[in-house]
């Protein structure tokens, strides 16, 4: 049985990691020393795994020296793609993984990449980056496969191992070893594609699918506001037709919707063509913010208060509920729309981390919002310890005719003052 090192222990590959650890022998690498020894002392700050299955995993474990997977032979690198200030794919994280697994690569092994790029990034990027640092020749010495991630943060039905997972290899012969590999451990089954570049358009446009659809609907947000109807009565109405797609509106950030379109986008400005729809809706979703920043500050100049110097409480920071997760969160944006207009914004979550807003958004998150102090609130991310709070629970924050902004409508039609 080979044993596989899992390169990179986030959402992705720590759920993997510990679904391969439960059959046969696997290594968790990750160049995080701190992130090692909180998954020895059995913890997983991201909340995606608990003790138990960690403990469950009898044949995991972890380490971030590149000698303790030199014995290995599979390597599945699930580092993340982001994309840098200006929208353009960075491949750092997973240029730098090639190198890692470079220098212990040996003949016969394969090179499985989870995590999202632009079809051929794999073969054209990822490959020569193994082949200069072993010195062996692909497809001869050693061969690749790519499985992209379906991880879904914080949703605790659709697991790693309970979602189908499409594969592919470098030959023919590798696509059957990949594919069975991941059928081991993978319950809802596997689609094996015709090549890596299939698996890889696969995966880029789950995402930019989602991405339009959610554009679709803040784009009609946007107009149903101005017709004074409100979009999520709209929404349930028309939710009663059988193929009717149920998307909401909202801000689309994290590491995957609000990012991956640009990683198609790239690779089509590349070889001459000019996407227009999706950076369409590109576009409306990263308008988003500065939007629902103007819509509470003209409903909150119609209930009477002063805009400069107004306090206002936005709940929730992460990117999406239930998720400490604080990448590409778009709530950032709304917080500095109101900082333009001249409000003091204080942000609180109860499941970011506090030091992780400080170093990566300069934001000081507020423990305890005061009662009866905020001209606004805005209910920016529906926690679960959120959506349990009532109308008044709520609006126990703010001041005589201060403005609540249920952004995602957890609550009933009426109970707010404003919501997308």
């Amino acid at each position: 049985m080979k044993k596989i090192a899992v390169i990179g222990l986030g959402y992705v590959g720590l759920p993997l990691a510990v679904a391969f650890g439960e059959k046969r022998p696997v290594v968790g690498f990750d160049i995080n020393a701190k992130r090692i020894a909180e998954l020895k002392q059995g913890e997983d700050f991201t909340r995606e795994v608990s003790s138990e299955e960690l403990a469950a995993a009898s044949q995991l474990s972890f380490t971030d020296s590149l000698d303790d997977i030199a014995g290995c032979t599979v390597f599945i690198v699930t580092v993340p793609t982001p994309i840098d200030d200006y929208k353009t794919p960075d491949l750092t994280p997973l240029v730098k993984a090639s190198e890692s697994v470079g220098k212990v690569l040996k003949s016969g092994d394969i090179v499985i990449y989870e995590s999202t790029v632009y079809p051929g990034a794999t073969e054209e990027v990822c490959v020569p980056v193994l082949e200069r640092v072993s010195g062996l020749k692909f497809n001869e010495d050693f061969y690749a496969g790519y499985s992209p991630e379906r991880i879904n943060p914080g949703d605790k039905e659709h697991r790693v191992t309970t979602i189908m997972k499409v594969t592919s290899g470098s030959t023919p012969a590798i696509a059957e070893e990949v594919d069975a590999l991941y059928a081991d451990i993978i319950t809802a089954g596997t689609h094996k594609a015709s090549s890596i570049k299939v698996a890889e358009a696969a995966k880029v446009i789950e995402n930019t699918q989602r991405d339009l659809n959610i554009a679709l609907m803040n784009e009609l947000a946007m107009i149903f506001a101005k017709l004074g109807i409100d979009t999520h009565e709209v929404l349930a109405a028309a939710g009663t037709k059988w193929n009717f797609l149920p998307f909401k509106p909202g801000l689309v950030g994290g590491h995957c919707i609000g990012v991956d379109p640009y990683y198609l986008t790239h690779k089509a400005q590349a070889i001459g063509y000019h996407p227009e729809i999706i950076l369409a809706g590109r576009r409306t979703n990263d308008g988003m913010g500065p939007y629902v920043a103007a819509e509470l500050v003209k409903a909150m100049i119609k209930a009477g208060h002063t805009i400069a110097n107004a306090r206002v409480l936005v709940m929730g920071f992460t990117f999406k509920e239930n998720c400490p997760d604080l990448r590409n969160t778009r709530v950032i944006d709304v917080v500095k729309e109101l900082r333009d207009f001249g409000c003091h914004v204080d942000v609180t979550d109860c499941w970011a981390d506090s030091a992780e807003a400080l170093h990566e958004y300069g934001i000081s998150l507020t423990d305890k919002p005061e009662q009866g102090s905020y001209s606004g609130v805005i209910v920016a991310v529906p926690h679960k310890e959120y959506a349990a709070m009532s109308a008044g629970d709520l609006r126990g924050y703010l001041k005589a005719d201060g403005v609540l902004f249920d952004l995602k409508g957890i609550l009933p039609l009426g109970e707010a003052d404003l919501r997308l």
